[in-house]
């Protein structure tokens, strides 16, 4: 059996290609367009996966809103040193972004006196702090949890919740609750997600914000 290999080779080739597969597989119309379809297909490209499409919610009023938080320099939360890494500074730097992770912050001990994991601790001491960032939570359901219950107790929301936490216990239920909210978010309905993609989300807001 042979085998034919893409002659794509240097990073942007390959990604430029894959995206035209991408757009080939999905063609028109789509349920999103324009950057709306950015941010998708980057999504899909990070999972190989096409059968999230019908899944995700992308709002244009959200997109706008994360965008200007990047162009205004906003910190990023995320859940998880992967998504943080996931973030390169090549793109946010530029922005004037920085990136802080969940788990770097110092609530282990509160965490374990309380009973309750350190996202979630890491997340309710962000009350005060949300104003104007953007909350991207790829892997903890209990951190995103913790977010509505800020935000459904009086906290200021964050420009855009990215809100895809992978797995079997209270993501897709964490999730369904945010897309029933009315703070601006993207979501991955379901069982899926995980701290690539909520990190392809910024990566994408990030390319559209520097082109703008």
């Amino acid at each position: 059996m042979s085998i034919t290999l893409d002659p794509a080779s240097a990073p942007q080739d390959i990604e430029a290609r894959s995206f035209a597969i991408i757009d080939a597989e999905i063609p028109e119309p789509r349920p999103f367009a324009g950057p709306l379809w950015e941010v998708a297909r980057r999504l899909i490209h990070t999972t190989g996966d096409v059968d999230i499409l019908p899944h995700l919610r992308l709002d244009a009023a959200a997109l706008a809103g994360g965008v200007a938080a990047l162009r205004q320099g906003c910190t990023v939360y995320t859940d998880t040193e992967m998504a943080r890494c996931g973030m390169p500074l090549r793109r946010l730097s530029p922005l004037g972004v920085t990136v802080q992770s969940l788990m770097a912050m110092p609530v282990a001990e509160e965490a374990t006196a309380r009973g309750i994991t350190r996202s979630r601790a890491a997340m309710l001491s962000l009350r005060h702090r949300l104003a104007g960032s953007i909350v991207a939570i790829g892997n903890a359901p209990t951190a995103l949890l913790a977010l509505l219950e800020l935000l459904e107790a009086g906290a200021t929301p964050p420009a855009l919740i990215i809100g895809m936490p992978v797995g079997f216990v209270n993501a897709a239920q964490s999730k369904a609750l945010l897309h029933r909210s009315p703070w601006p978010h993207f979501t991955l309905l379901g069982r899926k997600g995980g701290s690539p993609l909520v990190a392809a989300a910024v990566n994408a807001l990030a390319v559209i914000a520097a082109r703008i």
